[in-house]
């Protein structure tokens, strides 16, 4: 993805960030840990969720798939960590009314954030009014209970421009986060779509999020895309308010480079997934 010579600049300075274990730790706190298998059960989630409170302090959020809101809620209570869900997920391709049921649905379920795909087919196409009606659904449906991610499958897009075009749509649209990636697609994640979408977001004025998601799993690599956020919207930005990491694996390598090791107990029936597995 060609960039211009300032999203450039950024990059390149982000390339040789530091990582060390204050980076880790802060890393843990912006963390969704996500299960998004095609075989997840009860037990998987219930896994993932006690994990979710680390020796380093709570993730962030934990993200499933909308049937087990219900399970992480119970197996959460009591915790600070938040429940995100997706929705209109991995094609994008339902129409707005159905999404913004399955939003509703979620939400009354214990849903506190939703993350939904933008019809980013149908975009990259030229459709303009039905991929943001769909967010605009989901926005409504959201209202002020629901944070809302926007998924734009960034890995999609022919060019940057383009993907600039989706991200200013989005923000328009009632995104409170722009997200990278279902993890369904490849490529996933990658710092030249996140430098466009950071500075969508610094260009909008507004207070935007941004989630990296797919495809990190190293506190190296987690380590460079803060540096990225912190190049283009300064220091202190990225909080857990404002900048998430969608990962699976990511958190035994944080944990490990804080100087806590490996999770004792590790999940059972929860794998790293393969590329099409989901973030």
């Amino acid at each position: 993805m060609k960039l211009s010579a300032d999203l450039q600049s950024a990059l390149d300075a982000s390339a040789n960030a530091p990582s060390d274990a204050d980076l880790a730790r802060r890393a843990v706190g912006m963390l969704d840990l996500t299960s998004l298998n095609g075989d997840d059960s009860d037990r998987v989630v219930q896994d993932l969720c006690a994990r979710a409170v680390t020796p380093v302090g709570p993730v962030a959020a934990v993200c499933v798939w909308p049937r087990f809101v219900p399970t992480a809620r119970k197996a959460l209570d009591g915790t600070p960590v938040k429940i995100a869900t997706v929705v209109n997920f991995p094609t994008g391709e339902a129409d707005a009314a159905s999404v913004a049921a399955e939003t509703r649905r979620a939400i009354a379920d214990g849903a506190d954030e939703i993350d939904v795909v933008l019809p980013y087919k149908a975009f990259i196409d030229g459709a303009r009014t039905q991929p943001m009606n769909v967010v605009k659904a989901c926005r409504e449906a959201c209202g002020d209970k629901a944070l809302l991610k926007v998924i734009l499958e960034s890995g999609a897009f022919p060019d940057a421009d383009l993907l600039a075009w989706a991200s200013r749509d989005a923000i328009a649209a009632g995104a409170d986060f722009l997200k990278t990636s279902t993890g369904k697609t490849q490529p996933a994640a990658t710092l030249p779509a996140a430098a466009v979408m950071l500075d969508s977001i610094y260009e909008s004025g507004k207070k935007v999020g941004f989630k990296a998601s797919g495809g990190i799993r190293d506190a190296a690599e987690a380590a460079r895309y803060l540096a990225l956020a912190d190049h283009i919207l300064g220091d202190g930005w990225a909080t857990p308010q404002a900048f998430r990491f969608g990962a699976s694996s990511l958190l035994d390598a944080l944990l490990t480079a804080a100087g806590h090791g490996e999770r004792d107990g590790e999940r059972e029936g929860e794998r790293e997934p393969a590329p099409a597995g989901g973030y």
